[in-house]
């Protein structure tokens, strides 16, 4: 039962540091263009020789 005391901080940081990512990763624009990869796979840009 000892080994609670431990467990929760570490799960409450490791929640924070997931809830930080997040955070990050939708101020710095990562999910504004959602359907641009799957259109870019489609593009040819290789010019045959």
């Amino acid at each position: 039962m000892e080994i609670i005391i431990y467990l929760i901080p570490v799960a409450l940081f490791l929640g924070g540091a997931g809830l930080a990512a997040f955070i990050w990763s939708v101020n710095s624009g990562q999910y504004e263009d959602l359907d641009g990869a799957s259109y870019r796979i489609l593009e040819d840009e290789d010019k045959p020789l």
